[in-house]
């Protein structure tokens, strides 16, 4: 029965429950300077991920993660700054942008 209420007041409630995950989503710190960027375009190159980023600080790796086999692109990345503030930064003003046509969301990298 508890379970069932549960469902209840996920699903007949105030949005609350979305609401909840994307404040946690912005309030997590960065702990290094490494950034997890997800929703980047298949088309997008190397050199091109670098330079939208560049702005923001110095960098010192930008990364499209591609595929062993196809060499395509996965559809993420990552990028690492030489300090946490410029990290931030980048975080913030790349956030939920658009890259080539295609919506980003930067998110702290977690260690492997």
């Amino acid at each position: 029965m508890a379970l069932a209420s549960r469902f209840r007041r996920v699903f007949t409630g105030p949005y609350t429950f979305c609401s909840q995950f994307a404040s946690l989503r912005l309030n997590s710190t960065l702990t290094f300077p490494k950034l997890f960027i997800s929703g980047v375009s298949r088309e997008t190159t190397d050199d091109q991920f670098k330079e939208a980023f560049n702005p923001f600080g110095q960098i010192v790796e930008a990364k499209i993660i591609r595929d062993r086999a196809t060499g395509r692109s996965k559809g993420f990345g990552f990028v690492t700054y030489t300090s946490i503030e410029e990290a931030e930064k980048a975080r913030e003003e790349m956030n939920a942008t658009f890259l080539h046509g295609w919506a980003i969301f930067v998110d702290p990298a977690k260690p492997r």
